[in-house]
């Protein structure tokens, strides 16, 4: 078929889809209720209608959880110790149901932020980065708990934040606040034997996500610090966390017309990157080390969240991406915490930080498969995380093998294996489905002074639209025909060009793409 006649033809889909959003649109009342939020809705629409019953309906179902009974007032007695909120202070997002009120909680913030919050609620996301800032003897700084591993996600989140919006005065705040958190914790955490920072994996709060030692049956405790060890141990996860700070770090002074904080905070960011090569890549397997123990030992696990954060923050280079994607470890439904069982568990007994799905881990994987152009993988995870969410919400984490909601062994206060609850109703698992499709199937890419889309469309999911997508001063309505992730033709506002929307632009435009196979892969040559 000839480009103009695919061009022609997905103008006349594209256009037809703007009259329905078909099955799975958000209801009309909890749209009202959303956008009183503060919430912009965007409609998802494909043509089967088999395939928006099964990814669009899910879609508008996060959205409609997302804007309504996950965002909640901002008590400014709880959520404004930096005095940031402003007044009203507005609202926040909670991490979820299942877990007391308030919900002050860094990690949880800082990833519902940066994977949708900021780009469907400006003002909320901003909030909920702000509600876990407090102010310290050197000024503004992420809140100092007992989490230190937690607080670095904060500032990647805060730089994704200003690229979304723009929004310069946030910036500044964000880049004191990011300044004086990573001198907090390079000053205690950095190793200086190995170079790497000390502190558990971002996932794994929880004993079950290590081996023995330092986990110990002799401890009568969940929580990993309770471990002795464990304060010493350095993972990929976290690591690939600083490295992404110190990146995020070095693109805010450049804006800001600071060279010289530039300058060595990207020279940090490429010495980290190579002492994590040094110390845990695994050129004979084609991936990475989980940690390394305070002695110097490898504990050469498979860690998803770590795989993850290595590709989608560039510390794996393209052939290392590749390898990595190549090798990595999928159970029956998906990507799991940490891979295999350690010997205290088993697939009747799995470790709730061990071998189970997460779905905000396997959401970043996902989404790191899709912007390494792996059309086949992003499919796959986009398809089991739909499988598992299907009848039961958007539940904390579940059975790898089963795909049953489950939380998982791990000990407790009696000191042996106790059977966890896998809470419901959770703010990231929505808000990383949502990723999914915003930035893996559309593929937005955000800069500071454009929108750059390079979408991830499996075979047999198009045509699809996302309209009604608000993106500063601009509403996007962008739709997609053929599969792959290479562009064949792309089309703004009905003239041909590249698959750039300028930032500064007004109003309403269309974007429309024709897609034709997937990009080569490093060292291959295009067909």
């Amino acid at each position: 078929m000839a480009v103009d006649e695919q061009q022609r033809i997905s103008r006349r889909r594209f256009l037809a889809a703007l009259g329905t959003a078909g099955s799975g649109a958000v209801p009309v009342r909890a749209r009202a209720a959303a956008v009183g939020n503060g919430y912009t809705m965007p409609s998802l629409v494909f043509e089967d209608p088999a395939t928006q019953r099964r990814l669009g309906a899910l879609y508008a179902q996060a959205l409609t959880d997302l804007a309504g009974a996950h965002t909640v007032p901002a008590d400014p007695s709880v959520y404004d110790r930096a005095g940031l909120l402003g007044y009203p202070p507005g609202t926040v997002v909670r991490a979820g149901g299942g877990y007391p009120a308030p919900q002050r909680w860094t990690r949880d913030a800082a990833v519902n932020a940066w994977h949708a919050v900021s780009l469907l609620a400006p003002d909320v996301g901003r909030n909920t980065l702000w509600s876990v800032v407090e102010r310290g003897p050197d000024g503004l700084i992420v809140q100092q708990d007992n989490q230190w591993w937690d607080q670095i996600v904060w500032v990647p989140a805060a730089w994704h934040h200003y690229l979304v919006t723009g929004d310069r005065a946030f910036l500044a705040k964000a880049y004191e606040t990011s300044v004086n958190t990573l001198a907090a914790r390079r000053a205690r955490d950095l190793d200086a034997s190995h170079g790497l920072f000390r502190g558990p994996g971002f996932m794994n709060d929880g004993i079950s996500g290590y081996p023995d030692p330092p986990a110990s049956d002799r401890v009568r405790s969940s929580f990993v610090l309770d471990h002795p060890g464990t304060d010493r141990l350095m993972c990929l996860s976290t690591n690939c966390l600083y490295y992404g700070a110190q990146s995020a770090l070095a693109a805010m002074a450049d804006v800001l017309g600071k060279p010289d904080r530039a300058a060595s905070s990207r020279a940090d960011a490429a010495q980290l990157r190579r002492t994590v090569d040094r110390h845990l890549w695994r050129p004979e397997a084609g991936t990475y080390a989980y940690l390394l123990h305070g002695n110097g030992q490898t504990d050469t696990s498979q860690e998803g969240a770590g795989l993850a954060l290595a590709l989608a923050l560039g510390v794996a280079d393209r052939d290392q991406a590749r390898q990595v994607l190549d090798t990595t470890h999928w159970q029956p439904h998906g990507i799991v915490n940490v891979w295999p069982h350690f010997p205290r568990f088993d697939d009747t007994r799995p470790g709730r930080h061990n071998v189970m799905v997460w779905p905000m881990v396997h959401g970043l994987y996902g989404q790191a498969a899709a912007g390494a152009g792996r059309t086949d993988l992003f499919a796959r995870a986009v398809d089991l995380l739909a499988e598992l969410f299907s009848g039961t919400g958007f539940h904390e984490l579940y059975d790898s093998v089963s795909g049953a909601v489950d939380g998982g062994w791990q000990a407790g206060g009696s000191g042996r294996a106790e059977h966890f609850v896998s809470q419901p109703d959770q703010t990231w698992s929505a808000t990383a489905y949502l990723r999914l499709l915003h930035e893996g199937l559309f593929g937005l890419t955000f800069t500071e002074d454009a929108l750059r889309l390079r979408p991830c469309l499996p075979a047999g999911w198009g045509p699809v639209s996302l309209r009604g997508l608000r993106y500063r001063g601009m509403t996007l309505d962008i739709a997609l025909t053929g599969s792959g992730s290479r562009v064949r033709s792309c089309m703004v506002d009905g003239r041909g060009g590249e698959a750039v929307v300028a930032a500064d632009g007004t109003g309403h435009h269309t974007v429309e793409f024709v897609l034709d196979g997937d990009l080569p892969a490093p060292g291959e040559h295009p067909s």
